[in-house]
C-alpha cells in the first residue's frame, strides 16, 4: 500500500479539497485529510503520507479509499460503528439531562457539581449534557401571564397606536421611575486601564431618591421628563399639565399608562375630563412589557445611573436632566414590530402550558 499510484481526482474535486485545506472554519480532522488527499493526487507514497500528517498507513489507505468511492460528497463523515464509544450509557445520560429541571434535597436546582456527585460522572461531563441538550438550571428568566379580563382589547388598543397611529396627533409613553437613588461610593473609582475594568466599591452611601416622570414619544422618541420628590397623582397631574403645554395645542394627546392607581385618581379623572384632547389607553394589568417608555427607561439606568456617582439629589436630577437633554438632541425611535395577534398567540400558548403543569 506505500507504493500506491497518484490518486485520480476531477477538477472540481481538487477545487474542493483545495477549498477546505485553507479553511480557517472547518475542523481541524477535514483539514489534514484535504492536505493529504491533494498530496496523494501529486504522487506521494502513502508510507510518506503517514509519516508527514502523523498517521498510520491503513489511515491513509482507507482515507483513499473512501475518496475513490465518494469523492467529497460527505466529506469527513464517519461511518457508522466507528469513532469513540460512548463510555456513559443512555438512560444515565437521560437522568442527567432531566435532573436540569428536578430539585435536589434542600436545593432549588441541581448544580453540574451535584449532578456529577449523584450520577458518578464528572462536572465537565454534566456541563457538556447540559450544554449539548440547551440546557441552563443555574439561570432563570422572569415572566407573568396577565390575567386581565381585557387583555385582548386593551393590547390591540395599544399595539394599534404603536403600528398605525392616528392622523394630527401625538401617541406619549407615559410612566414614572420612582424612587431612583442618589448613590455616593465610599472610595474614589478607579479608571478603565489595559487588562482591568473600570472599578466602583461595593458599598455605597445613599443620599435620597428622586421620582422621574416621562414621556415618550413613539414616533420621532423625543422624551418629555420632570423629576417630582415623590410619585402622589399631585405630581402626576403636575406631569400632565407640563405635557399639555410642551405639545402643540393644535393635536390630540394619545396616552399610554399602566394602571398604577395614581394614574385613575379621582382628581386626575376630572382634569381630563375638562382637557378633552387627552386620550389615555391603559395597558393590561401585569403588561409593563408593552409600555415602550420602560424599554427607554433601560437604557437610562444602563448608561446614566448604574454606574454614576451622585453625593446629592440636586446631582442626580442634574444627571438625568442631562441625559434626557442628549436624547433630545438625536432621538432615535423604538420601533415595534410585534402584531396584536402574534403577541394573543403566544400569551394562549403561555396559559395552556402553565394549566397543564399546574392544574
Amino acid at each position: 500500500m506505500s507504493f500506491a499510484p497518484a490518486l485520480d481526482m476531477s477538477d472540481q474535486q481538487r477545487a474542493a479539497l483545495l477549498m477546505i485545506a485553507k479553511s480557517s472554519v472547518s475542523e481541524h480532522r477535514q483539514v489534514v485529510r484535504a492536505r493529504l488527499l491533494l498530496d496523494a493526487g501529486k504522487g506521494v507514497s502513502n508510507a510518506e503520507l503517514a509519516d508527514r500528517y502523523q498517521v498510520t498507513v491503513l489511515t491513509v489507505a482507507n482515507w483513499r479509499r473512501r475518496f475513490t468511492e465518494r469523492g467529497v460528497e460527505d466529506f469527513g463523515r464517519v461511518d457508522s460503528g466507528r469513532g469513540p464509544k460512548a463510555s456513559i450509557p443512555q438512560d444515565v445520560v437521560e437522568q442527567i439531562a432531566a435532573a436540569a429541571g428536578a430539585k435536589p434535597d434542600g436545593k432549588t436546582h441541581y448544580s453540574s457539581y451535584d449532578a456529577a456527585k449523584q450520577f458518578g460522572v464528572s462536572p465537565a461531563t454534566v456541563q457538556r449534557i447540559w450544554r449539548g441538550r440547551g440546557l441552563k438550571p443555574h439561570r432563570v428568566a422572569s415572566f407573568k401571564v396577565s390575567n386581565d379580563p381585557d387583555f385582548e382589547a386593551k393590547l390591540v388598543d395599544v399595539v394599534g397606536l404603536y403600528m398605525d397611529p392616528p392622523d394630527n396627533a401625538v401617541v406619549l409613553s407615559v410612566d414614572e421611575k420612582s424612587q431612583i437613588q442618589a448613590l455616593d461610593r465610599t472610595q474614589p473609582s478607579l479608571p478603565i486601564v489595559k487588562g482591568r475594568a473600570a472599578t466602583l466599591t461595593h458599598d455605597y452611601k445613599r443620599n435620597g431618591t428622586t421620582t422621574l416622570f416621562a414621556a415618550l414619544d413613539i414616533l420621532n422618541g423625543h422624551v418629555i421628563g420632570a423629576c417630582q420628590p415623590r410619585h402622589r397623582h399631585q405630581e402626576y397631574l403636575k406631569f400632565l399639565k407640563l405635557i399639555d403645554a410642551s405639545v402643540d395645542p393644535d393635536l390630540d394627546i394619545h396616552i399610554v399608562a399602566d394602571n398604577y392607581a395614581t394614574h385613575k385618581h379621582e382628581d386626575v379623572t376630572k382634569w381630563l375630563a375638562r382637557h378633552p384632547r387627552f386620550h389615555i389607553h391603559y395597558t393590561p394589568t401585569s403588561s409593563s412589557w408593552l409600555n415602550l417608555v420602560e424599554r427607554w427607561f433601560r437604557d437610562l439606568t444602563g448608561q446614566a445611573l448604574r454606574r454614576g456617582v451622585f453625593k446629592s439629589v440636586p446631582e442626580l436630577i442634574g444627571a438625568i436632566n442631562a441625559y434626557i437633554d442628549a436624547n433630545n438632541k438625536d432621538p432615535k425611535p423604538f420601533i415595534w414590530t410585534a402584531s396584536a395577534d402574534k403577541i394573543i398567540v403566544k400569551v394562549k400558548h403561555a396559559r395552556t402550558r402553565l394549566d397543564q403543569l399546574h392544574n
